[in-house]
């Protein structure tokens, strides 16, 4: 049903399950789109227990109605609530109301409150013994209708805020309604003129609903700051052309992962204005992670589980994402040794902002190793019940607000049951380390082999272990297909050991070559990792027949080949469909990326490489949005992602995401409150909804668009990393 445009709560009828909603002490369930909370007894008063929504705009001296049905399972007393949504939380409506049967209240208020950030709640706690509050069918009329959202998209020609490279491609994007081709010239920063033609019309573009146009300036190759590019009376954001241009984003992005360490201070030399106390090293008010006990009645011990780095916008860690994460980096470092004319400009030791800088490693190994030595710790102590086997993550029993500085997090943190899945991403990298450290730290390296081995032979005897979906406190990261991660594992062992097991294991994988393919259409994620196995095997140096390594690296052609054919379709110019922008879509176009370079690495084929580079364009500001989506670089990059560290926008106490942090990008899905309350018409039915590209807004609540992760900026590392490689 259409939404009354003068409504201020959204989903008041529970049609869209608890979307909008929050609770506080209650757990929500929605019964034939009636919400049901089950409250706890003995709470100390009803601002205890609250269900409520949050962003509820209010005007002073506008009038407003509330009402809504509400029952409970048997008498009580709770107070509906119109009231500012944050600290001081200053009430402009209270009302106490006796419940039992199900009623219909309303009631006529004027606002005291001027503020978009109001909230309508329900203050349920204060009984004795547990009950049920059953509520439906929510609305707070009043004041002008919600304006609709528009995003600021600037100049109709479309890219790479950042630059170009010399002798790389040179495309952009003009969104137009000209039918014909159209005059371009691209100008150097005094003005004159250095190349001009016409477009090439692509007419419609699926995934941002535009007409748009393409040129191509691939002629100029003269380095040079602030060129723009004018076409059908718009003037581009300036841009440079530079054959260095991405060697500070390469240092930035690897640069993220010390600012999101976990267990150790942040020196504000090394990250001004990011300097914070260690966090969770037992100190109060943490109480992790120096000894984290197994939830209740699922082990009895506890682990010392300091260190890696925090996962996200939240402060848990997990294994399954920091495994995909560390491999990235571990990757990028090991294909300076593999690929043709790769060098390790940039990842040397003294060349990244770390502490352990100057200590003869080379830097992207000592970030990576901060992870890994995490990872080790989450491994099932011998004599344990599923001795060998990886807890699947760590986090708080219950959400933290935003934003929120780790070492001032006071909630309850326990160790989530092991998994199959979190065990093989263990024996996965832990094998990749084995044969990276040898000529640094020859100890490390064995106790890593070890750590592997025994994670190996845990999974193999515990196959099934899933991780829940639950999602209280922390990410869910549940998996129940493991086969590609037994893939990726059996790899890398066999590449770091030669064993004929491993081998015997990758034969008759559901993932063997000429089976099921390990390259998915929509990109390799955390979730789906035999394509890590497979370009390691296609890349790594082994002791694989020829004859199957041809048919490995083959398959890798084929996969970017498939990759390069999307982009070819698209007229931005990225090897994803709208479809395929959901959750995490920037990473996804990366990790694509990454296949197409190594592409390149084993053919030296130029349409790899600039396929990979071209794709980087949309990264960096070639879309429909005309946003960067890289903190710091470009005129119009995203700077409010979703994260209790970096919350300036929640806080100005607090820092924006350091530069070369990358935003999850486009969410056709959109599933967060503030995104769909901006993005969402709901006053038509069905409410409608922007095309593809459009699903993004950086705002520091939209978790679904705007979140920084460690495996997105492990992706845009690997990716910037081979693009400054490029001479």
């Amino acid at each position: 049903m259409a939404m009354n445009p003068r409504e201020k709560v959204f989903n008041g009828g529970f049609a869209e399950q608890t979307d909008f909603w929050f609770s506080k002490d209650a757990r929500l369930s929605v019964v034939d789109e009636r919400l049901l909370a089950d409250v706890p007894g003995g709470t100390a008063g009803p601002s205890k227990v609250i269900v409520g929504q949050n962003d509820i705009p209010l005007r002073q001296g506008t009038s407003y109605t509330l009402s809504f049905s509400a029952s409970a399972s048997r008498p009580v007393t709770v107070k509906a609530q119109v009231q500012l949504g944050k600290d001081p939380y200053t009430a402009t409506f209270t009302q106490d109301i006796p419940l039992d049967a199900e009623q219909r209240y309303t009631f006529t208020f004027s606002s005291t409150l001027d503020t978009e950030h109001g909230q309508v709640s329900f203050h349920i706690g204060g009984d004795p013994e547990p009950w049920v509050f059953r509520l439906d069918d929510v609305s707070l009329l009043g004041g002008d209708p919600l304006p609709r959202y528009i995003p600021d998209t600037g100049s109709r020609v479309r890219v790479n805020q950042v630059g170009y490279l010399p002798f790389g491609p040179k495309r952009a994007t003009v969104v137009t309604d000209a039918a014909g081709p159209v005059p371009w010239q691209v100008n150097d920063r005094d003005g004159v003129t250095v190349a001009s033609g016409t477009s090439t019309p692509r007419g419609s573009d699926t995934s941002s609903g535009q007409r748009v146009h393409t040129v191509d300036f691939g002629a100029v190759t003269e380095a040079g700051a602030g060129y723009t590019l004018t076409a059908d009376g718009q003037t581009s954001y300036p841009f440079d052309i530079s054959p260095t241009l991405y060697d500070q984003l390469r240092s930035d992005a690897l640069h993220f992962f010390y600012v999101q360490r976990s267990g150790i201070p942040i020196s504000d030399e090394l990250a001004p204005g990011y300097g914070r106390p260690a966090g969770h090293i037992g100190v109060p008010p943490n109480t992790g992670d120096t000894n984290v006990p197994c939830r209740p009645g699922e082990g009895d011990y506890a682990l010392d589980v300091r260190g890696g780095w925090y996962d996200a916008g939240d402060h848990g860690k997990y294994v399954v994402n920091g495994g995909i994460a560390v491999y990235q980096l571990l990757s990028e470092y090991e294909r300076t040794r593999t690929a043709p004319g790769a060098r390790p400009d940039g990842l040397g030791d003294g060349e990244l902002r770390v502490p352990e800088h100057g200590n003869g490693v080379p830097d992207i190994l000592d970030e990576a190793r901060w992870e890994l030595e995490f990872l080790l710790r989450m491994q099932v102590p011998a004599g344990k019940p599923l001795q060998g086997m990886a807890h699947h993550k760590v986090h708080d029993d219950e959400w933290t607000g935003l934003p929120l500085s780790p070492d001032q997090d006071d909630k309850t943190r326990h160790l989530h049951p092991p998994s199959t899945a979190a065990t093989l991403n263990l024996a996965a990298t832990a094998a990749q380390a084995a044969r990276l450290y040898p000529p640094y730290d020859p100890g490390f390296a064995a106790r890593c082999l070890t750590a592997a081995r025994t994670a190996w032979e845990a999974a193999q005897a515990h196959q099934d272990m899933f991780a829940s979906g639950e999602v209280e406190g922390g990410g869910a990261y549940d998996d129940v297909h493991v086969c590609d991660e037994t893939y990726w594992a059996a790899a890398e062992l066999f590449l770091t050991t030669g064993e004929q097991t491993y081998l015997d294991a990758l034969r008759n994988s559901p993932y063997r070559i000429g089976a099921r393919d390990p390259f998915p259409p929509e990109g390799f994620s955390w979730q789906q990792v035999a394509a890590l196995g497979r370009l390691d095997l296609a890349t790594v140096p082994s002791t694989l027949p020829e004859a199957e390594r041809d048919a490995v690296r083959a398959s890798v052609r084929a996969a970017a080949d498939g990759y390069l054919a999307t982009a070819r379709e698209q007229a931005y110019g990225v090897p994803v469909t709208g479809d395929e922008l959901e959750w995490g879509s920037n990473s996804a176009v990366l990790n694509k990326l990454a296949v197409i370079a190594t592409a390149f690495d084993l053919t030296g084929d130029q349409r790899y490489r600039d396929g990979t580079l071209e794709g980087l364009d949309y990264i960096l500001g070639r879309n429909a949005l005309n946003q960067s989506y890289v903190t710091g670089y470009g005129e119009h990059p995203s700077h409010n992602q979703h994260s209790r560290i970096y919350g300036h926008e929640a806080d100005p106490a607090f820092p924006e995401p350091p530069a070369g942090s990358v935003a999850g990008g486009a969410n056709r899905k959109v599933q967060d409150p503030k995104a769909k309350r901006m993005l969402f018409d709901y006053t038509v039915d069905p409410p409608h909804h922007p095309e593809p590209q459009f699903c993004y807004v950086d705002d520091i609540d939209s978790w679904s668009t705007n979140e920084v992760a460690i495996n997105w900026n492990s992706a845009l590392s690997w990716v910037v990393a081979f693009a400054a490689g490029l001479r």
